[in-house]
């Protein structure tokens, strides 16, 4: 199948944290290549293009589910992004009230969420801080555990600053207080190693256009054993019509209407993609050499604030700094215009993550590596950088 790919030597996208950018070929041609010749309703009917539909589906939860250390590919259930699943778990099990337990460093992807229940429910909420180095001690989650706590949900890996949590540590925490244990693995999903029995995770949220490198518009959750999260929507399914309330069964418990089997199909080679890199680990690896270029440059620059990234260890390739002397806008602004580079400046949705590092009211530049990104995508990042901190310093 003929199809134009996007092609700009010139551009050094350094915004992966938000969007991996480009994609994986085998990414775009299987996303065309099912809505062109199988673009049908999984599960509805019995024709050989449903049944088709169907077994990709199963695909794509086998996949995933192997992925991330689950057990049964039934409990994968997909939505529209790592928001949409967020909203499913934190909506569905704090609506009736109780605590939840998170952290400083969130995305409005669970501030928000959690801030509606406490607003509309009586929830009430504990934020646990981190350190000066980006980390949340688990111990502290231990201290903010009430016997009301529902939940204890985190970033697994920080949009702003790069950092990883110990979630295995934090896992453990929580087994041992009876307590649910959700992971917001919007940015270390397909890029750092995630084990569900190893590390204690009882729920996974993910999205698939990041370092999944899928397309916009997936999403989904992992659900352990015996977890129960309680409907917050409802809708069909495809199956068992007559019932008149939403099914209780996974995969169906959590998922409404038609999924996005573009998308999926899509994801699916996003998978394949990781695997045939030798794995998340060899990924992960990978982005860190380039991600040690931008680290060197940064710390050698005068001028140049660095946040959060005193060792390249148990991190994501993501970089927020700023130039002295320069509103990180203006410094988006010129490195696009002037450099090619796309990056991110702002809040990046993480507000107390910013408040607490002081980048409060306008934020930082942020600098985010991915799986296609080239060695001479971040060398025309850090001398870019040099030389509008070199204006100014």
């Amino acid at each position: 199948m003929e199809m134009e790919l996007y092609s700009n030597e010139d551009l050094h996208y350094l915004d992966n944290a938000a969007t991996t950018f480009p994609k994986p070929e085998s990414v775009l041609r299987s996303a065309v290549k099912f809505c062109a010749a199988a673009c049908v309703n999984p599960g509805r009917s019995t024709f050989d293009l449903a049944m088709e539909a169907s077994n990709m589906l199963l695909t794509a939860r086998q996949k995933l589910c192997a992925l991330f250390g689950g057990t049964d590919h039934e409990r994968l259930v997909f939505g529209y992004n790592a928001t949409d699943a967020l909203n499913l778990v934190i909506f569905g099990l704090m609506r009736q009230g109780g605590h939840v337990v998170s952290t400083r460093l969130e995305h409005n992807s669970v501030l928000r969420p959690i801030h509606h229940c406490m607003d509309d429910f009586g929830a009430e909420a504990t934020f646990v801080g981190f350190d000066s180095s980006g980390y949340v001690d688990p111990q502290e989650i231990r201290k903010a555990i009430r016997p009301d706590t529902k939940l204890v949900i985190i970033n697994h890996g920080s949009n702003v600053i790069g950092t990883v949590q110990d979630a295995a540590a934090i896992g453990a925490v929580c087994r041992e207080a009876g307590v649910l244990f959700c992971i917001d693995a919007a940015q270390t999903a397909g890029v750092i190693p995630i084990d569900m029995q190893q590390m204690n995770i009882d729920v996974v949220a993910f999205t698939a256009h990041k370092s999944l490198l899928g397309p916009m518009g997936v999403g989904g959750l992992c659900v352990g054993e015996d977890v129960v999260i309680p409907h917050s929507r409802a809708g069909g399914t495809g199956v068992k019509s007559a019932q008149l309330r939403h099914l209780e069964e996974y995969p169906f418990r959590l998922e409404y209407g038609t999924p996005n089997m573009v998308g999926i199909a899509g994801l699916v080679k996003g998978v394949e993609y990781i695997e045939e890199q030798g794995g998340v680990a060899a990924v992960h690896e990978k982005e860190m050499v380039l991600a040690k270029i931008l680290w060197d440059g940064f710390r050698d620059t005068n001028g140049v604030k660095l946040y959060c990234a005193d060792t390249l260890e148990a991190r994501t390739p993501v970089f927020s700094f700023n130039i002295n002397g320069m509103d990180p806008s203006e410094v988006g602004t010129r490195l696009d215009v002037d450099y090619s580079v796309a990056c991110r400046t702002g809040l990046h949705c993480a507000p107390f993550a910013h408040e607490d590092i002081g980048t409060t009211p306008k934020g930082a530049v942020r600098f985010s590596v991915g799986p296609l990104t080239t060695e001479k995508d971040v060398t025309a990042g850090v001398a870019a950088v040099k030389e509008l901190a070199a204006e100014r310093n």
